[in-house]
């Protein structure tokens, strides 16, 4: 991908989820603190010990992560959203998590030394990244030896049945923004993840598939969940006329249909970089 081809996604991505931070931490979207706290605990982090969380959002995984490595510790999260990254540091503040930092960056041009952290982190982000196995090269560059990669990414299915009903009505009203796939669809199983793992010059790894349901408790929740994720760079291009007909398909399907809860599977990866 060209230079100014990538300068554009990034932008776009940067814009969605500014644009998300509005409803990002609404109690619909519980999946984000939900999976966050999920990867950390995979890698029983100690006092003490340095973090770097990329594409961290408002901080789902870098504020238990935070917790976890106490006030000896340190914990960096990098976003590309300004907005998200404000409601990191305001929770931090509230939670008094002052090891923990926030700063506007992206995976593919991050400003560390090689091998300085204990744990680096990535969940939900690293399908972003138009070269993903050069992303996961960047990441775990910034491991030391004995350290940790963690990467969280979303499995098949994602928030299905509201999923495919939501591109539907984007298709129909404004079929120039409807998407044939999703960015996370490129390693939704984890044979095409480890092959992206490999790639990137991981050899030794330890995926794990969880199936999980993300609650829905009315229509209108939906709707949120929606306003409050990526999918708001889709929704926000739409006029008003259409954007209310979508809003409409939306809600009537989770009404009549009685839908309480949608498909929220997700793969952990957890690889770790060998001693010296």
């Amino acid at each position: 991908m060209h230079r100014q081809d990538l300068e554009a996604a990034r932008a776009r991505a940067a814009a969605a989820y500014n644009a998300a931070a509005d409803l990002f931490d609404h109690p619909a979207n519980t999946f984000w603190d939900r999976f966050g706290q999920a990867t950390i605990d995979r890698l029983n982090l100690r006092p003490g010990q340095t973090v770097l969380d990329v594409c961290c959002g408002s901080g789902a995984s870098a504020l238990p992560a935070a917790a976890a490595v106490g006030a000896k510790g340190r914990v960096i999260g990098v976003d590309l959203a300004e907005n998200l990254l404000e409601l990191a540091r305001t929770k931090a503040r509230q939670r008094g998590l002052a090891q923990a930092e926030f700063q506007m960056g992206d995976m593919m041009s991050l400003a560390f030394p090689a091998e300085v952290f204990d744990a680096v982190v990535c969940v939900f982000g690293i399908f972003f990244a138009p070269d993903m196995p050069g992303a996961v090269k960047e990441l775990w560059r910034r491991v030391r030896p004995g350290g940790k990669l963690a990467l969280t990414t979303w499995g098949p299915n994602f928030f299905e049945p509201a999923n495919s009903v939501f591109w539907k009505a984007i298709r129909i009203e404004a079929p120039e923004l409807h998407k044939s796939f999703n960015p996370w669809d490129r390693i939704s199983d984890p044979a095409s993840l480890a092959a992206m793992l490999r790639e990137g010059g991981i050899e030794t790894y330890q995926i794990a598939e969880e199936a999980g349901i993300h609650p829905i408790a009315s229509p209108e929740d939906w709707w949120i969940t929606l306003l409050g994720s990526g999918y708001r760079g889709t929704i926000d291009q739409l006029d008003a006329e259409s954007l209310a007909r979508v809003r409409e398909a939306n809600l009537r399907f989770i009404a009549e249909s009685r839908l309480n809860g949608i498909e929220a599977n997700v793969i952990y990866v957890v690889a770790e970089k060998p001693a010296r």
